[in-house]
């Protein structure tokens, strides 16, 4: 029987694994605090890529800055934490409040830790991520205190950035022109962020990232070096704003940006726009063509080929050239086929200009195709977005939030399926879990969305303060409890199979003492110690969390209670997972799990009744169901 890791994902050891595979020759190991691990031989690597190597003062194209080299270890360094459930703040799949089986996540905590923390879980399974971080104007405020230089393992040990009680500090602070680290202290925050981002993405998944024109040059180096910049999709122009401010000191800005990216270009397939009745109306049968209604376009070209320069006899006997400095777009012979399938329109006094007929019906796609303007009229404005909040909660207390129309338009274009998972790491308002409960309920759909959110104090004099609202999470729970109350009200009986709640997770400390992460201090030997290993102030739903996370069951699976001899046991997915973690378990109770066959089986540290069941133990399982997977925290 192993323990859990109970710590995120290793990326530099994951890297290692990878480069291992590949050059196997450069695997080696190394002596670390009298444990060898692997590593890998830069010198043995090197001879591998020594024609493609570039090195030292060399000249070569790059994006830098400062630091750049901390914030990939801020991404790669694995964590020692936890996610904590707060039921009390969850909301039931039916709107019910402090209920727990809810598929969507609202989660509070640094989103670096907590994306690390999803990586085993989610890792390659979200279709769409949606983020909109702080622009860097000068007057934003966010975290500067990421600090991982350090060797590996010291993440364990380390207590910088957490209270006595265990809570995570933060610096906030606005981050002016006059700072000497402007653009480097908001580099170093969102690029390891966006890095653990990715490994989260589907192949076939898409990021859309909001900004302005403060970041938006480096942010869109930064996605093209680590999204790739063959993945890169479009630069969505969001007109924001409806009337120019005349109190502008040049121009009146009306725009933000919308990066679009994809995972793999090559898995990756573009939402289609609903057809309009504008779009359709182009769509007419002048001529009474049994194939049905189209629209006519030019054949002529700019590209000049002497082979599509010829005269073309209209129906009138008229003879028509191509225009000056064009040609046709057919050759001779594919414009006859066309005449003679009909597909060519001279108009309806057959003295026209030569145009090709295409037809409604053989429309490659259904839908229209995007454009990278994102109008106002049809996504909405950044006062609407503020319309929308007012209205839930009878005043303004957020700032900037973004419309649900543009939300829509974004999950159109990243061309979800019906039990799709969307990610917003920088969830303010919650408007984007707005919009996919509203998108749901168009079409009875099961998607899922996880929401993380720093718990940001909002200001004492400030609309959400005087409200009760004191840190943007509270406003962002509180919005999807009021959206899902409104959508379940105006879908009527579709509401039934809705899931308008969510489950509230809160980062924290690990559940585990230095026990765990020293082995070495203790000096009782063997699994099932009776130094109990878990803090004191955590519950069983604590500890069935983490080993959800460990064993990369999704954190909205199902989950039961029952009593098994005696003992309360937590049943996932349907008997995949039975994890019980009450002291004093004896030889009945775990005679009786295992015989319900669980593909995972999990017990704390500690928890045997006596040596006799220590000792019983993995006799009992091997007996009973030997395949399942036994584990310890």
């Amino acid at each position: 029987m192993d323990k859990l890791k109970i710590h995120s994902r290793d990326n530099v050891a994951q890297n290692i694994e990878a480069v291992g595979r590949l050059f196997p020759n450069a695997l080696t190991e190394v002596l670390r605090d009298g444990k060898l691990v692997q590593a890998i031989d830069f010198d043995v690597l090197r001879q591998e890529l020594a024609r493609e190597i570039v090195e030292g003062r060399e000249e070569r194209y790059a994006f830098t800055w400062p630091d750049k080299r901390q914030a990939i270890l801020a991404a790669n360094a694995p964590i020692a934490m936890a996610l904590r459930p707060v039921v009390e703040d969850s909301v039931g799949r039916d709107g019910k409040e402090g209920a727990f089986d809810s598929e969507n996540l609202y989660i509070e905590g640094d989103n670096l830790d907590v994306l690390k923390l999803l990586q085993e879980t989610y890792l390659g399974k979200v279709k769409m991520i949606y983020i909109d971080p702080p622009y860097n104007t000068g007057n934003d405020a966010f975290v500067y205190d990421d600090d991982f230089a350090m060797e590996n393992g010291e993440f364990i040990a380390a207590s910088k950035g957490y209270d006595a009680e265990g809570n995570r500090t933060y610096d906030f602070r606005a981050n002016n022109g006059s700072n000497g680290r402007f653009h480097t202290d908001w580099l170093n925050m969102i690029y390891p962020r966006l890095r653990v981002a990715k490994s989260l993405l589907a192949d076939d998944g898409v990021i859309f990232i909001s900004i302005d024109d403060s970041e938006q040059e480096n942010l869109k180096k930064v996605c093209n070096e680590i999204f790739g910049e063959q993945n890169f999709i479009a630069e969505l122009v969001w007109e924001r704003a409806f009337s120019p401010k005349n109190d502008a000191k040049y121009i009146s800005n009306s725009h933000d940006y919308v990066l679009m990216y994809a995972r793999d270009t090559n898995s990756f397939q573009i939402g289609r726009l609903p057809r309009t009745e504008e779009a359709n109306a182009r769509y007419q049968n002048p001529d009474n063509d049994p194939r049905g209604v189209w629209m006519s376009s030019d054949i002529s070209v700019k590209t000049y080929s002497a082979e599509n320069d010829y005269q073309i006899i209209a129906p009138s006997g008229r003879v028509i050239e191509p225009p000056a400095g064009r040609c046709w777009s057919l050759s001779k012979n594919k414009f006859l086929e066309r005449l003679h399938d009909n597909r060519i329109w001279f108009g309806e006094d057959g003295d026209g200009v030569p145009r090709i007929k295409r037809f409604l019906s053989e429309l490659k796609h259904d839908g229209l195709t995007p454009t990278s303007i994102l109008f106002y009229k049809d996504v909405g404005h950044s006062q609407e977005g503020a319309k929308e909040v007012t209205q839930l909660f009878d005043a303004g207390v957020f700032d900037g939030p973004k419309p649900v129309r543009l939300l829509t338009r974004l999950l159109t274009l990243a061309n979800l399926k019906k039990d799709s998972i969307v990610l917003d790491f920088f969830s303010g308002s919650a408007a984007t879990a707005h919009a996919l409960m509203a998108r749901n309920a168009e079409d009875i759909g099961h998607r899922k969305f996880i929401m993380v959110q720093l718990p940001e104090a909002t200001g004492e004099g400030g609309t959400a303060y005087k409200a009760g609202y004191r840190n943007i999470c509270e406003i962002g729970k509180e919005r999807i409890r009021r959206a899902g109350a409104k959508i379940a009200a105006e879908a009527g009986e579709k509401a039934a199979g809705l899931d308008l709640g969510f489950r509230c997770l809160r980062l924290d400390t690990s559940n585990m003492t230095d026990v765990y992460y020293a082995p070495d201090a203790v000096t009782q030997d063997g699994l099932f110690a009776q130094v109990d290993n878990v803090k004191a102030d955590r519950t069983p739903e604590d500890l069935l969390v983490q080993t959800m996370l460990d064993l990369g069951i999704p954190l909205s699976a199902s989950i039961a209670v029952e009593e098994i001899a005696g003992k309360r046991v937590f049943n996932v997915s349907d008997g995949f997972l039975l994890a019980c973690f009450d002291h004093d378990v004896t030889d009945e109770a775990v005679t009786a799990i295992a015989k319900r066959k669980p593909y995972y089986a999990v017990f704390r540290d500690a928890s045997m009744a006596d040596d006799s069941a220590l000792t019983n133990f993995d006799q009992l399982f091997a007996a009973y169901s030997p395949a399942t997977v036994r584990r310890v925290l």
